[in-house]
This record gives C-alpha cells, structure tokens and sequence, in this order.
C-alpha cells in the first residue's frame, strides 16, 4: 500500500462557539490587570490583544477547556495558552485579601460574625507514595483541603493555602491561627461540628459550632433548636462555595497541587468580581 502524507479533501479543524456566562466587567477587569502589567514590564507585543487573552483564559477557568483545544482554535500553541493562563493566574492571586485585613474590614463595616468551614477540590490521583497523604478518607477520594471565611452575605472575604486532603478543618485552623485573628478583630464565627473544641473557652467562646450528640448523649430539645439556628445562620457560607465551585477547572484539579493555592485565590477574585456586578 502505498503511504501519503496528503490530507482528504473533506477532512479540515472544526471550531464551534461556546457561550461564556460571564460579565463584561469581568473580562474588562482581566484585560485592564493585562494591559498594566505589560506596561510594566515593558512587553512590545502580543501575538492577540488583552482583551481577547483574557477571553481564552476565562474560558479555561469557566468551562475547564483543554489548553491544546482554545489554542487551536485561536491559532496559538499550548504553550502560549499556557503561559497566558498562569501569568494570569499569578496577577489575579496578588489581589487576594490577606486574612488580617479582611477582618478588619469587616471590623470597621460594622460586621460582628464571620462564616467559617472547609472543602475538599478533587484532583488527579498521582501514582507514588507522595500522594497518599491527599487521600481524604471522609469523602474518599484524592484531594486538596481548602479553609475559607466569608461574611454573613456569603461573600467570599478570605481562602487558606491548600493542604494535604486528609487535613481536618481543626488542624488547619490552628496552622493559620484564626483563632488569634478573630480575637484581634473583635469578631465571632459560625462553624460546623467539624471545628468542634479548636475554642475551648466556655465563658467568651469566639468560634459557636453547636452540640454535638452521641450514642450515650441525646440532644434536648432546646440544643437541637439551637442547632437549627446555627445551620440556618451558616447557610451563606455552602453558597459561597457554591459560586467558588462553579468555575468548573475545580471539578477535578489537574494542575500541580504547588500551583492550587494560586489558583484557587484567583478564582475568589474572580467570582467577588462577578456576585458583586
């Protein structure tokens, strides 16, 4: 049979469009963060502009397009895309709120409670003995455990480094002394059973996480009221993650578990930008 390296004549790249439910001022506020930082480093060109740069990028956030697909249809390569995603990535992450001063802020707003708890992002499973430690025998699977605080809104203010999957919520809160910052702030926080005994004071407790029952230890009827105004006060913290998690490269991370924490306080900056419009 004889070999040929010429293409059939009905075969060609097929591109389709995609809807990106996105705000302009979103895509603006991506190209406008762009634009300063090439003049900033005194860059001469891109092969496109700003604005259609952060389009490709948004896309790969939002929809979790494959690299090597939005750089075919643009005609660009993976690595392009790539570097414009993490560039990107790494501009959007400075903007993040440090934890410190987003309790002040809410301080000085007239704010008296924050919501508190933590989620796990799946990820790829790595082959190695390094990566068992992700394992997360609560939700069993591999994954990265995250911390995040936002106001009684439900607005994202605040998200910790990643950690390894199996971390507990208490482990993690004590590493980034939250307890510490909320007694500087002068506020209380709502948390689940999960942060149960991270604030042992009785008299002037900051962290409230409801009772807890046992085998041997029914609950009365007035601490199982108080647990349902606890979970109703802590409903606004589920949608915060919920406008977190519907950027959709979060579905199952496939990046470097280095490169999460980066990631995952672009994507608070981002979805601030788009419940706020």
């Amino acid at each position: 049979m004889k070999k040929t390296n010429q293409r059939t004549q009905d075969s060609c790249s097929l591109v389709y469009r995609c809807r990106l439910p996105l705000s302009t001022r979103t895509v603006n506020h991506l190209a406008d963060l762009l634009r300063r930082h090439l003049n900033e480093i005194r860059s001469r060109w891109r092969i496109l502009p700003p604005g259609k740069i952060a389009v490709i990028v948004l896309a790969v956030l939002r929809h979790d397009q494959r690299l090597a697909d939005m750089a075919g249809g643009n005609n660009v390569s993976e690595s392009t895309v790539r570097r414009w995603r993490d560039e990107l990535i790494g501009l959007l992450a400075v903007q993040a709120p440090r934890l410190d001063r987003a309790l002040k802020k809410i301080a000085r707003q007239g704010g008296e409670v924050v919501l508190i708890d933590g989620t796990l992002i799946p990820t790829q499973r790595r082959t190695g003995k390094a990566d068992r430690r992700n394992y997360s025998g609560k939700h069993r699977t591999h994954g990265l455990h995250f911390l995040a605080l936002t106001d009684e809104r439900g607005r994202l203010v605040w998200i910790s480094a990643a950690r390894p999957g199996r971390t507990h919520d208490n482990t993690a809160a004590r590493h980034d002394h939250i307890l510490a910052h909320l007694r500087a702030a002068g506020l209380g926080a709502l948390a689940d059973l999960g942060f149960r005994g991270l604030d042992n004071d009785v008299r002037d407790p900051v962290i409230v996480t409801g009772f807890h029952a046992s085998r041997t230890h029914k609950l009365t009827a007035g601490q199982r009221n108080a647990n349902r105004v606890l979970a109703i006060g802590r409903a606004p913290v589920e949608h915060g993650f919920a406008h977190l998690k519907n950027w959709r490269i979060l579905a199952k991370l496939r990046t470097d578990p280095a490169r999460a924490t980066r990631l995952l306080r672009a994507l608070l900056v981002l979805t601030n930008l788009e419940v706020n419009r």
